[in-house]
């Protein structure tokens, strides 16, 4: 049977699901350093920047509408609207992915020529029949999340990740094999995406079939609450809880396209940067490198930096997704206590847990590139951008926690304020900086965009992250630094005589316990994290922490 999901199990569902689909896709573009020379990676990341655009363009961000407006409807008792709302999102995902996806086979010669990469079309062009697919399984995964089902979206994900690694490198092997060239190798891999899409609808027909004979045996007790129903425009009655639903699709997308196109924006920030900065870097940053730099920087740029700075957001994603149902199910019958609550304990977490992940990334970069990929050239791009995620993280949970409280435009126009400052700033830097004038300007974006959320978040319920406890934070961040920084040169010293791999994994072994152990360490130490915190956490983290904790502890704690 179906269970539902809390907020922390449901968000390490999708933690656990994200960083395996990530740790998957990492070991994707791991061989692609060793297979392919330069114009091959590049033209791999080209078409996975394309794709990823117009896939969030393809579902609009209908994801986090449906999840939200299915979450309210089944708290208000109308599960047969939820449904209809469901069935309009699976029409407008089948019929964009069906545009986009022709669209983009037709004009990937012209965007490949834009990039100045002419040879990069076949790539663009065998990836365009995922869209096909994925805009309708992003349909169904934000209505299991609106029912609180994560572990659908989250197998699906996994399911996706191995397919689409394992065949598209084996493609990419044989055609290889075959001599066709780094064009059509780079092609084949890139259609793994498709064999991922496959894959990940088939594990929804499969859940969905479960739950619809789930519903069909069972008539779960959903409270009304009519004050809360006559606060959504079409939702006037009781009635609404009759059997089916005469709703029409025009009013349904009306509602959807009012919420989700603001999130469109937020959704697809980080996506649309690196679109930017992959698109348009060899035009920016030709003053600065030499065409064979050029070409070598974007490489790095693309199959290493991006792929290790995707790591460290993989908690803020799930955690979004997870908020957003929830915060709204308390927001639409008015909680505004139970908002605060949830809102404040997903900022902590994301303090808590996300942040040393990043500084792990940043500080250990040249022995984590060395150990991953063929050589250690872009370590320094990987641990600018890395950094830099650690805001992107606050961007990301920001916009979730606005979203779920009904305030998608706040976020759209902050957004839209931090892309200008991002453009700006890279077309003002990248020609004397090169590729790090382009980092300079995203991470501004994310600052930006993080405080003018929480401004706005604040004028409605106040958040209670970490309240005095920000400055011994602050000093535990930045002692784990320097100490997992000090390790990694020292151990880089001792082992220079040992083969390459030994030593890089030496050094990010070692500065990963430095780093954890120093961050955790302080954090208690300092009593940045109490026994209140703790008692949010699931079953099993508590009690090895209160274990820690206990002799620094002696009463229960204070509250945060």
């Amino acid at each position: 049977m179906l269970k539902k999901d809390t907020l922390i199990r449901g968000t390490l569902i999708l933690t656990a699901a994200a960083l395996t689909a990530r740790v998957l896709g990492l070991f994707q573009r791991v061989p692609l350093d060793y297979m392919l020379d330069k114009e091959g990676m590049i033209a791999f990341t080209i078409a996975n920047q394309v794709y990823m655009v117009l896939l969030i363009i393809a579902t609009a961000g209908f994801p986090s509408a449906v999840s939200k407006m299915v979450s309210q409807r089944y708290a208000l008792g109308q599960q047969a609207e939820a449904k209809r709302i469901f069935q309009a999102a699976l029409v407008f995902g089948a019929v964009t992915g069906l545009i986009l996806a022709t669209a983009l086979f037709v004009f990937a010669p012209a965007y490949a020529k834009l990039a100045k990469l002419p040879s990069a079309f076949l790539a663009v062009r065998a990836i365009a029949p995922a869209l096909l697919l994925f805009p309708i399984i992003a349909m169904m995964r934000g209505y299991f999340q609106g029912r609180q089902l994560m572990s659908a979206g989250g197998i699906s994900q996994i399911v996706e990740q191995f397919l689409r690694v394992i065949l598209g490198i084996g493609l990419g092997l044989i055609v290889i094999a075959l001599g066709w060239g780094d064009s059509w190798a780079a092609a084949a891999v890139t259609f793994g995406t498709v064999f991922g899409s496959i894959g990940a609808f088939s594990v929804m027909i499969w859940f969905g079939r479960k739950l619809k004979k789930q519903d069909q045996m069972t008539k779960p007790a959903y409270r009304f609450n009519a004050e809360a129903a006559a606060a959504l425009r079409h939702t006037t009655a009781p009635a609404q809880q009759s059997k089916t639903s005469t709703i029409k699709y025009r009013t349904v997308y009306r509602e959807i396209l009012a919420m989700s196109l603001p999130a469109l924006l937020t959704s697809m920030t980080v996506n649309l940067l690196y679109f930017f900065d992959t698109s348009f870097f060899k035009r920016l940053t030709e003053r600065f490198y030499t065409p064979e730099m050029s070409d070598a920087v974007l490489a790095d740029y693309g199959i290493k930096a991006i792929s290790l700075a995707g790591i460290p957001p993989i908690l803020a994603i799930a955690l979004g997704s997870t908020i957003i149902p929830v915060i709204s199910s308390a927001y639409s019958v008015k909680n505004m206590k139970e908002v605060q609550r949830q809102a404040s304990l997903v900022m902590r977490i994301v303090c808590f847990t996300g942040v040393p992940v990043a500084l792990l990334l940043t500080v250990a970069s040249f022995s984590v590139t060395g150990l991953l990929f063929a050589s250690t050239s872009g370590s320094d791009v990987v641990a600018l951008l890395t950094a830099g995620t650690i805001v992107q993280i606050t961007m990301m949970t920001t916009n979730s926690i606005l979203y779920g409280m009904g305030r998608p435009k706040q976020s759209m126009n902050h957004t839209l304020l931090g892309l200008l400052l991002k453009v700006v700033i890279s077309i003002a830097l990248a020609p004397f900086m090169g590729v790090y004038g382009l980092i300079v300007g995203s991470t501004i974006c994310f600052i930006v965009i993080t405080y003018l959320n929480v401004r706005s978040i604040n004028q409605v319920v106040k958040l209670s992250v970490l309240g005095k406890r920000w400055m011994t934070y602050i000093v535990s961040v930045a002692v784990a630094a320097l100490a997992g920084w000090l390790v990694e040169t020292s151990l880089l010293k001792l082992t220079a005589s040992f083969p390459n791999k030994l030593s890089y994994f030496l050094g990010a072994a070692m500065t990963a316990v430095v780093v954890g152990g120093v961050y955790v360490l302080l954090l208690i130490v300092l009593r940045v994290i109490t026994p209140d915190d703790i008692a949010m956490f699931p079953g099993k983290l508590r009690k090895p922490f209160q274990l820690i904790m206990k002799p620094f502890y002696r009463g229960k704690g204070q509250g945060s």
